[in-house]
Order: C-alpha cells, then structure tokens, then sequence
C-alpha cells in the first residue's frame, strides 16, 4: 500500500511534472532524426556494407542516381546537366557531353553504347552524390534536381525511393495516430462503462507516447517506420493497463472508505497485475532485438521501451487525473454493451469437444498457409510505395525503354591488370540478363585514349586502390532471377580479384533475403521461449506455457495463413513483427483467463465450474483489449499508402481479432481436457490441506 498511498499523496505534483515533461519531450521527438533506408540496417561486416563504405571513402561517392530526360534536344539537355552539377552535394553528373562535345553527333558512338543511354525520345544521366543514399542531403538534392528540371525530368534510384517515401510519410503520419486515437475511443466508449473515462486514458497514454518518442533521441535516429508504428502500437497495447486499473478502482470503492483510498489500493493491485502482463509484451518486442538485421534491435527497443513507460504512467498519471475528475466521471456512468457471457461460458464448457476438434481441424491448412506465406513475402521496398509515386513511374520508364531493372557497382582492385579487367567485363556481359558492363576499360580504346578523358568522369571510375565498374542488369531489384545473377556475377569476380565487391540496390537486397530468412527463426525461438519460461514462472505450472503458447501461436497460424490463402503479398519485415507482437500483446487475454481459472480451482470449484467462471468473467477485459488493438490499427491499415505500414496494421488488427477468440473458445476448451493433468503439474490450484484429494478434485 505504500506506493498507492504516496502516489495519491503526491497525485498534484505528479501532474505537474508529467505536463513538464512534455516539454524536452517534444523538443527530443522534433530533433530524433528518421531513417528512411531499410537497407542501412543490413550488419556492418558484410561485403555489400565495406563495399558502399569504401565508394564513400575512397572515391567521396555515397548515393547514384539515373534521371531520365524526355524531349530534350542535346543543348537543352546540356544546360540542365550544367544547372545538376550546381546543386548542393552534387558530385558529379555523367552524360555524352563528359567525354564528346555535344556538336559530335552521338550516333557516332558505338551502338551497344549509344543504346545504353538512348531510347526513342529519352536520353539518360547518371548522377553521383557525395553523400549517402538515405541523408537528408541527398534526399534534398533530389528535390532540387527535379525542382529544376520539372515534369520532364525523371529521377530513379534508391535515393529517389527514400525521398518519395519521407514527403509520403510526413504527409500520413500525423494521421496515423489521429486514427488510432479517433477509432479507441470511439470502441472504449461503447465496451466500456463510462462515456469520458476514454478521453482520460488518452491524455495519459498520449503523455506518455510523447515521453516515448522524446526520450528516442538518445538513440540518434529510428526508422520511419519505428515511427509509424511506434505511437499506434503503445496506445493498442498500453490500454489494457488503464483498463485494469479502472476496473480495479471501480470494485476498491465498494469496499473503501473514500475514493482515495480505493485508488491507492487499485494502484497496487494494478502494479502486481500489470507488470506481471507487460513482462510478456516486452519480451515480445525484446525479442526483435536478437535480428542480425538491427531494424529489429530500432522497433524493439523503441516499443519496449513504451511499454514500459506506458506502465508508469498508468500507476502514476493516470490515477492523478481519475482522483482530479472524480466527480465528472461519477456522472458519466452507462451501461457496457458488452453482453453477458453466461450462456457463452455453459456452451463452450458443455460442448468444448467441438472447439477441440475445430482447433485440430484449423491447424493443419493454417501452418501450411503460414509457411507458404513466410516464402512469398517481397523484399523490393519500391514495391511498397503507390504506382502514382515520382520514384515508381521513373524506375518503370527505365525498365521498360532502357531495359535496366538494377544496377550493380564492382569494386576492382587497381592492381588487377587492365588487360584482365576487360576480360571480366566480356564475361559479366555474358551471364544472362546482364544488358552491359562498363568501366574505364570500356571508354578507353574505344572512344578516347585515356589521357585524353576528364578527371571529372576519371575521378569517378578510378581511385588510387579501387576501381569502379557498372554492371546494368534487365532483372529487377529482388526477383529470382537477379539473385542468381549476382551469385554468378560474383564467382567472375572473385576469380579475377578475391578481395573485389559487388555493391548496389540489388546484392544489398540479396543479402537482406538471406539475413532476415535466418532472422525469422531466430525471433521466433526466442520469442517462443521467452514467453514460455515467463508464463511457467508466473502461472507456477510445467504445462501451462505449452496449452498457452499453443493457442497463440494458432491464431497467428491463422493470421498470417490467411495472407497466402488470399493471395497477398507481404512486405519481408511482416511475418517477423507479427510473430512476435502478436504473441506478446495478446498472450495476456490468455494469461488474465488462467490466472481466474486458477483461482477458482484454488477455492475448490470442480474444474466445469472454474473455466466457466473464469471464461465468464474474463470475457468482457478480453474483448475490450481487443477491440482497443483492432480499433487502433485498423483505421491506420485502411488509410496508409505505404504498404509496409498499411500490411502490419492490417495484420495487428487481425491478429487481435483472432487471438480473441481462441483464447475465448479454444482456451477453455483445452482447461477442460488437460485439467488434471494441469493441477498434477502446477502450483496453486490445490489448498495444501488439500493435497492428498489432488486426484479426486481434478477429476
């Protein structure tokens, strides 16, 4: 009682200070930089990563663009090249005036060549950086060329794809959590029993959604889509707490003196409640930080990190603002339209042999429709993005006239002879869908000799230890094809120079694959066991994690199975998060279930009467929590553009849904049929006097 009394004591300076707190809370989310590269998360250590490191390093080049130029005479296009290279951070901007004065007709090139960067009335640019791909000054750079070029202009590229996706994201996210906030309000007002209690379970998770977000700029930037998410998902899951405390307070004044002390006995009640739940949330997002791909590690700590603030602040505002608007709510009493569950609880404990047999029916399509789905995700971060997007229209335009689906860069040692790296260039144009591959061996002796080349165009193919080749492929970004291309690229490679490197969009991509495949096994084993050691120290039982888990993990067979069985396709990042989240946020449902079912087996209830109680009255918390994760995802699933976002709130809000019912259906359903088998091997569901009858009482 301790930490209730002094929390009511010290409600008043505790609002204070919670409104102070906005303040360098604000201050810190406006100053949290935001990362908008899914690439830039890939490990340190592989050879993609050195590779774009020593481009930046060696040769003062990060980011490469191609801009497409439609119906342009060559002077025109010259003087936008010349206005390019003026742009800030610019380096330098490739084209048939780099090497040619532009009075020397360009049919004059050799055709593989002129080809290569002419097609009908389009001329291609390709443009160097001397910045990264994803810094804000790269991403501003792009503004400005097409600022500058306007409609005619056409820019492609990573670089392009992560500007277009900023501006599309500033644009939605203050919506995001305008939805989510509109939607739980809207689902807490009618689920729950009071019309403005809603709006004060707000107040308090929004403060501490801001503290949240605030305190991120100690981490020196999070992804965009940590910052998406982040928000919707502590107001989803951190709800559930305010909602145990309500409940709480509510039954303390019945038997109180005054509400004062109702509220610091619903305090501590809520603490050994709430941190006990949280616990599996946070292993839950704990867990992504186990991913090699250390967006993981950026939405895990971020989120675990929320809920754990998310936890103060309900047994510290949140109480504070209840005790300040005591009277208000006194007055805005109504009925829940949640109706009883009497019936429901006698239907599912008399008939529970059908839930068993529909749960043994289920699972078997659901895991197949799970693991195909976990094959059939896509990895192309273009694909996220709408088809009217700037980036989407330029990167198609050059597939389909120039016939370039990807660009790969070779870094060559400069050791390695000339004679041999023209060799390994005839040969990279071999393997199939390889349109051609350029280096400085390819200009020299077939147009000019090399003194004669500008250190303009020479700086950018040649540094003192590397040298730089273009490979343009026909396949695009992360299909099969382009994969199998790489691996064949890379055996030429490596035969001509072991210590060479093949960088770019594509063999990041490629790498990806393979690290976030592994990822997935890894997230999932530890979030599995996490959970499960949790749950059998919590609940005191050897069996109970497995019946637990099981079910959860079956609706999120479910869940994700359904994306297969209705053909869609899911960002690679999905099946990870999902797996993970949704095994942490709702567990609890089947957690609150238990630890009931447990008590009333503890007071000698035969075990009909303990599952139904413990059903009956678990199910309106269940649905409320529920309602609160769906309401709050859905809104923002239906309103993004960008499908990353938009698949995992749609698969959030779905998983909430699902997990809602199993844990009311088949939970109980299997309490019935392992009942004695869970009193013979857990703790706390017989008195000790009497232990001898455990046999007879769990019968």
């Amino acid at each position: 009682m301790k930490f209730g009394k002094a929390v009511v004591k010290y409600r008043i300076p505790i609002l204070i200070f919670a409104v102070l707190l906005l303040i360098p809370s604000v201050i810190g989310m406006e100053s949290t930089r935001i990362n908008y590269d899914m690439l830039t998360y890939l490990p340190k250590d592989i050879d993609t990563v050195i590779g774009q490191d020593i481009l930046m390093e060696d040769f003062g080049k990060g980011a490469f663009s191609f801009i497409i130029m439609e119906d342009m005479k060559p002077k025109e296009v010259a003087a936008l090249k010349a206005s390019m290279e003026e742009v800030e951070h610019v380096d330098t901007v490739l084209w048939y005036d780099s090497l040619m004065d532009i009075s020397v007709p360009m049919e004059l090139l050799p055709d593989k060549y002129y080809k290569a960067f002419n097609a009908g009335n389009a001329t291609l640019l390709a443009v160097f950086f001397d910045t990264t791909t994803s810094e804000d000054d790269t991403m501003e750079a792009i503004s400005h060329i097409r600022s500058i070029a306007g409609k005619q202009c056409l820019v492609a590229g990573m670089s392009a794809m992560v500007t277009d996706l900023r501006d599309l994201c500033e644009k939605e996210e203050p919506l995001y959590v305008g939805l989510a906030v509109l939607l739980a309000c809207i689902a807490m007002m009618l689920f729950m029993n009071n019309w403005i209690i809603p709006f004060v379970f707000l107040i308090s998770i929004g403060m501490a959604i801001l503290l949240n977000m605030g305190t991120n700029y100690f981490l020196g930037e999070i992804s965009y889509l940590t910052k998406a998410l982040s928000a919707v998902l502590q107001l989803a899951v951190t709800m559930d707490y305010s909602i145990f405390l309500w409940h709480s307070y509510e039954e303390q004044k019945n038997y109180c003196q005054d509400n004062k002390a109702a509220m610091a006995e619903a305090i501590d009640k809520t603490v050994s409640s709430v941190v006990g739940s949280s616990i599996t949330t946070v292993a839950g997002f704990i867990a992504l930080c186990f991913m090699s791909y250390t967006l993981g590690m950026d939405l895990g700590v971020v989120m675990a990190k929320g809920v754990v603030i998310g936890v103060i602040g309900c047994v510290t505002t949140l109480p504070a603002m209840i005790l300040a608007l005591d009277k208000l709510l006194n007055k805005t009493h109504h009925k829940s339209l949640i109706p009883q569950a009497q019936k429901l609880a006698e239907f599912v404990t008399g008939r529970f042999w059908i839930f068993i047999v529909l749960f043994l029916v289920i699972l078997a399509p659901a895991y197949i429709g799970y693991s195909k789905t976990n094959k059939e995700v896509y990895y192309d971060l273009g694909d996220s993005l709408p088809e009217d997007m700037e980036y989407v229209i330029a990167n198609t335009k050059l597939q389909e006239s120039f016939g370039v689906g990807a660009t790969h860069m070779v870094l060559v040692n400069t050791s390695v002879p000339a004679q041999e790296v023209r060799q390994m260039l005839a040969e990279m144009e071999e393997v199939d869908g390889v349109k051609y591959a350029l280096g400085m061996e390819s200009v020299v002796g077939s147009l000019v000799p090399e003194e004669m080349i500008p250190q303009s165009v020479s700086s950018v193919l040649k540094s003192d230890k590397w040298e730089l080749l273009l490979v343009n492929s026909e396949y695009k970004t992360a299909s099969d094809e382009v994969n199998a291309q790489i691996a064949e690229l890379n055996v030429i490679l490596k035969r001509y120079d072991p210590a060479g490197m093949l960088i770019g969009e594509a063999p990041c991509t490629k790498d990806l694959i393979e690290i976030t495949d592994n990822d997935f096994k890894v997230v999932n084993a530890v979030s599995i066991i996490a959970i499960f050691i949790i749950i059998a120290l919590v609940e005191k039982s050897i069996t109970l994690p497995f019946i637990l888990v099981a079910v959860i993990e079956f609706s999120i067979f479910i869940n994700l199975g359904l994306a297969h069985y209705t053909g869609t396709s899911l960002p690679f990042i999905a099946p990870i998060c999902i797996s993970t989240i949704q095994l942490g946020a709702t567990v609890d449902y089947a957690i609150l279930m238990t630890t009931r079912y447990k008590s009333e087996r503890y007071e000698g209830q035969d075990k009909k009467t303990a599952v139904g109680n413990a059903l009956k009255v678990s199910v309106p918390s269940i649905i409320v929590s529920a309602m609160g994760l769906f309401s709050a995802t859905f809104g923002v699933a239906l309103y993004s553009d960008v499908d990353i976002i938009s698949s995992l709130c749609s698969l959030m809000a779905r998983g909430a849904v699902v997990s809602m019912f199993s844990v009311i259906l088949i939970l109980p359903a299997m309490f019935m049929l392992f009942d004695k088998i869970i009193c013979a091997t857990s703790i706390g569901f017989v008195k000790r006097e009497r232990k001898r009858k455990v046999y007879v009482e769990c019968q």
